[in-house]
């Protein structure tokens, strides 16, 4: 899990939390629905059994918003990632972009101190030849 990006973690967190939570539901339910049984006049009956809906509703809805929310962190970390990814590679190629133009730069800069060279080394000859003359 090392090598896992995080937001495949985050998921699967979410999802044995969600499994987790529903089996809770379904437990809970199954109790009030138990318990509808063995009530004795009929107004506890469908007492019970609509605590049972109820417990039922408002678990699955609070698994959705868990999973819901689970989705979003993992979409959130996953797209930040990306743009830093996506920064950093559009800083390097600015770099080596920039460099190929310096680089461009140094060799039309080049050949003109190439022929400027031979004039200094000729200068540099009659100089020393005025030298040995004298």
């Amino acid at each position: 899990m090392a090598d896992a990006d995080l937001d495949v973690i985050i998921r699967q967190t979410a999802k044995q939390q969600n499994k987790t939570l529903m089996a809770a539901v379904k437990a809970r339910r199954d109790r009030y629905t138990g318990m509808a049984a063995k009530a004795k006049d009929n107004s506890t009956k469908e007492r019970f059994k609509q605590l049972a809906k109820d417990a039922a509703e408002q678990g699955t809805a609070a698994a959705r918003r868990l999973q819901m929310s689970a989705d979003n962190a993992a979409d959130s970390y996953a797209r930040s990632m990306r743009m830093a990814s996506d920064a950093f590679a559009a800083k390097d190629s600015a770099a080596k972009a920039a460099a190929a133009k310096a680089a461009d730069a140094a060799k039309a800069a080049a050949p003109a101190k190439k022929a400027a060279a031979p004039e200094k080394a000729v200068k540099a000859k009659n100089t020393a030849k005025k030298k040995k003359k004298s």
